[in-house]
């Protein structure tokens, strides 16, 4: 794991290693989207991860899909994310805040508006969501008007400013997961006949145009971008011209110099290779249940810069320095992994402490 330990960049941030912390809902802020102390001591604990992107943001009150999800667009928003950032610089960490509009995932029992879900096209997931009354179907979604895709867009770039705004060291598009931005690439999931819609390049606009935008309103050395080819959340289904559209878009994102891709990669090891080859800033690959052994392989080969850690350092704040010393791990417990309060979330012992209990 040689190579894991060496220093590597990311936009204008320095890392002390090559590990990161994925991005991973955990439905703990308040009513309104605000995040709270429990949410600042959460990431400050895992400051050592280096890079920290955060758990998905809501654009606006459509974007919202989860109860408890933290918002980035209003004054209290930015009001609490910056208790989270200054928490996180000051143990040492840097953070991206992950902007997520959870489009057609999502319920009108878990908005503030209570309003039926957008999407690119008025197609329903075919999947269950979880409410203040337990799991219900997800509605069939609305289907976003040109003007409303645009004022989505307008919303993205606003959330990036936001971020920034409350001390965020960048932000990530979340382009992946079954979310907004993923509902316009999947086959099954977008069947407009405009620009948005049809061919590669119409299902990857959307996308695209979100990009640019907030490279516009940040820069793209503050930009990171998640996708996930291939992966079956939310009910989307890339179809045939699945590969050959991130293929297409992967390109279009290179042309743009942002700081990193970020890919959920489920085993197209062909098309990740085809990837890695477009891409010739930092890439971040999440490999879905490899093991703790396996963690720098990607790097060693040069197919991944980084590699981002998601349960393992939910349960272990001092995850990097456990790995470095071949110590053993907290096991995390999936009961808290949604709401609630520290339980499961700040109260996982770091070796220290256990050691001082010892004592």
């Amino acid at each position: 794991m040689g190579t894991l330990w060496s220093k590597t960049k990311i936009g204008n941030l320095e890392l002390p290693h090559r590990l990161a912390m994925s991005p991973m809902t955990r439905s703990r802020a308040e009513e309104d989207g605000t995040p709270g102390e429990l949410i600042s001591l959460y990431y400050a604990q895992r400051a050592t991860m280096g890079l920290l992107i955060s758990e998905g943001a809501q654009p606006s009150d459509d974007g919202q899909g989860y109860l408890r999800t933290p918002g980035i667009y209003t004054e209290k928003h930015v009001e609490g994310w910056k208790k989270v950032t200054d928490a996180v610089h000051e143990a040492g960490g840097y953070i991206y805040i992950q902007l997520m509009h959870a489009g057609r995932v999502s319920h009108p029992d878990n908005t503030p508006h209570h309003r039926q879900p957008v999407a690119p096209s008025a197609i329903a997931p075919g999947v269950e969501t979880f409410t203040a009354t337990g799991m219900q179907d997800i509605p069939v979604p609305r289907e976003l008007s040109k003007e409303e895709i645009q004022v989505t867009i307008a919303d993205y770039r606003k959330a990036a400013a936001a971020a920034i705004a409350a001390g965020a060291d960048g932000v990530e598009i979340h382009g992946a997961n079954g979310y907004l931005i993923n509902q316009f690439i999947g086959g099954n999931s977008n069947k407009r006949t405009d620009e948005y819609g049809g061919s590669i390049e119409n299902r990857a606009r959307f996308a695209i145009e979100v990009a640019k935008a907030i490279i516009d309103e940040i820069g793209a050395e503050r930009t990171g971008f998640r996708i996930s080819p291939g992966t079956p959340l939310g009910g989307i289904q890339d179809g045939e011209q699945g590969p050959d559209l991130y293929r297409y878009l992967t390109q279009e994102l290179a042309n743009l110099n942002l700081a990193y891709l970020h890919i959920m990669h489920l085993g197209n090891d062909e098309l990740l290779q085809d990837i890695r080859s477009l891409w010739t800033n930092p890439l971040l690959v999440n490999r879905a249940g490899r093991g703790l052994e396996n963690i720098g392989v990607d790097i060693e080969s040069g197919l991944a810069d980084l590699a981002p850690i998601g349960v393992w350092s939910l349960a272990n704040p001092d995850f990097v320095e456990r790995l470095k010393a071949g110590a053993p791990l907290n096991e995390a417990d999936p009961a808290t992994f949604y709401g609630g309060g520290s339980k499961g979330y700040t109260d996982y012992p770091t070796l220290k402490e256990l050691e001082s209990q010892k004592g």
